[in-house]
This record gives structure tokens, sequence and C-alpha cells, in this order.
């Protein structure tokens, strides 16, 4: 880290953007009636840091940015404030590796107002030490995945490619997994299609072909990212409608999240994929992607530098 820290410092835990004053992300508090909170009416995005270098930055400002406009949400700061505010969060946290998150929400509305249009919205952003939906012991044997009975919401009413908290359906899927013995779950469409899970992407090896459900998912970064480099590597994706009964012939399973990367699944509802092993595709694009954390072409550095001032916004 480029400054010491300590059981006093402030910063250790994280660091949070809140009513334009940087806090310690255990000080940050959001305005009680705010419909972020009230009324999940918010969109959000999180970046990871490695090494120092943000991963991708310009692509998750631009799905931040278009999640924005599909839920007409405009943010009080420009794209540039919104890169110094992320700057400054990882900064004053003093990490190398960093789960950073930046949120826009509806804001306040004048009181007695319903009126979404009359709400100001507002920008908030935190940095705090990186988060393993799977922990790198754990990626090495593989998670227990479950494919669940919950029914992903469907796109018609919630559009998957916008980053909400509305997860009232993936928490169901998580008790129902947590009840047979899983660690996470996939859930599916009304069709018994396969969807996403809880933060994270699928991929499925079946019959030799790499496969991604095609639809009701959130298009996902490190998603993006593993399938540039599995056709780089040669092996072409397919976006394709998944059957949930074809995971029981997939030679290989695994999850992507920013929160991880690319993490294998080594049984589904309790039965083995494959051999039960993370398998050769898999680790190879795991190796790949962390490899990319090192390439100019995907980061950005953090500026370690003194903070600059608050954006006015």
């Amino acid at each position: 880290m480029p400054e010491a820290q300590t059981a006093h410092d402030p910063f250790a835990a994280g660091a949070a953007f809140i009513e334009g004053d940087y806090v310690p992300v255990g000080e940050a508090r959001l305005p009680l009636l705010d419909w972020g909170f009230i009324k999940s009416d918010c969109t959000y995005d999180v970046v990871g840091v490695w090494g120092g270098r943000f991963f991708r930055l310009d692509d998750h400002l631009e799905r931040f940015h278009a999640s924005m406009a599909r839920l007409h949400l405009v943010c009080p700061f420009g794209r540039d404030e919104i890169v110094s505010v992320l700057q400054d969060c990882v900064r004053f946290a003093g990490l190398r590796e960093a789960y950073v998150e930046m949120i826009t929400t509806r804001g306040l509305a004048p009181a007695g107002s319903r009126d979404p249009r009359d709400c100001e919205n507002r920008f908030y952003a935190l940095a705090i030490p990186y988060v393993w939906m799977v922990q790198p012991e754990r990626q090495k044997v593989g998670v227990d995945l479950t494919v669940s009975s919950v029914q992903r919401i469907p796109p018609e009413s919630l559009d998957p490619r916008v980053k909400n908290f509305q997860w009232g359906d993936m928490v169901a899927g998580l008790f129902e997994a947590y009840a047979k013995g899983g660690e996470t779950a996939v859930l599916v469409d009304r069709d018994g299609n396969l969807t996403e899970g809880p933060g994270f992407n699928l991929f499925a090896l079946i019959d030799g072909r790499l496969q991604t459900p095609r639809t009701g998912v959130l298009e996902g970064i490190t998603r993006r990212t593993v399938v540039e480099l599995a056709e780089t590597a040669g092996w072409p994706v397919a976006f394709a409608t998944l059957p949930a009964t074809d995971l029981a012939r997939a030679e290989e399973v695994f999850l992507t999240s920013t929160a991880g990367g690319v993490m294998p699944v080594a049984r589904i509802d309790g039965r083995p994929v494959g051999d039960g092993r993370p398998g050769p595709v898999t680790e190879r694009l795991r190796e790949l992607y962390w490899a990319a954390h090192e390439d100019p072409k995907y980061t950005t550095p953090v500026n370690y530098r003194e903070a600059a001032p608050a954006a006015a916004g």
C-alpha cells in the first residue's frame, strides 16, 4: 500500500463519497428518504482495482451511464468528476486491490410529492477492500451450484442490463440453495432457461462448445472480457438459449463476476460437473483473465497523489 494502514486509520476499512464529502465507509449515511433506499430506485456499477490499477474503467462508466439513461436518471457529476471521485476514494482508503462502487439514486422528492420527476438525483461512491464472491482457496476446488426453482424477474418488468438492487428473487434463490447444501444459485426464466445468479454470469462447455445465456442477464464486463479472451484463445463463445436441463451434459461450468473473476463450478445440484474438478478451459481462462489485469489496454492507474477537492454538483 502507498501509505501504512494502522488500527487508528479511520479509512482502513474503506472510503465513501457522501453529500460531497469523503468519509470512512463505516460512517457513511444515506438520507432515509432517498428513493434509492425506500424504493430501490437507483442504479450502480462496480469496477475492480487490482495491483493499483482500475480494470476496464471506461467500460464500467459506459454501462453506468447507459443504465442511468434507461432509468431517466441524471448524475449531478460529469464523467471526469466521477473518475476523480473514484480515484480519491481508492486513494483515501490506500487500497491496491479494491471493490469500487458508483451509485446514482433518484434522490429526495419535495414533501408530499410522489412524482419521480420532482426528485433531485444524487451520486454516491465507495471503495472497500476487494470482495471475493468465491475465495481463491475455494476456486481451486470449485463451487457447489444449484439451479433454482425461483424465476428471474422477467426482462419485460425489469431490464437486467441495468444494474440494480432489486434482489428479491436472487435472495430467495440463495436461501433455496443453502437449504439444499449449495453455495449459490443460478435462476431460470419462465420457460426454464438459465439466466444468471446473484452477481454473476454463467458459462457452460457443452459438447465442446462454450456457451452463455443470451437474454435475461446483465451484460457483465467480466463476461465480455472472458468472451474476448476465449475467442482469442480459439474458443468461440455462443450466446444461446440454454435450458437448465442442458447443464447435466456440461463438461465444464464456470461463473464470472468483477467480484472474483472466473470461478469454476464443481457440482450442480449435488452432481459433479465433468470429473468434479475445475476443467482445463476454465483454468486457462482464469489465467488469461488475471493476466489481463496487467495489460495497459484494459487498465487505468490509480492516482495515489493527494486527493483533489470534492467535485461540485
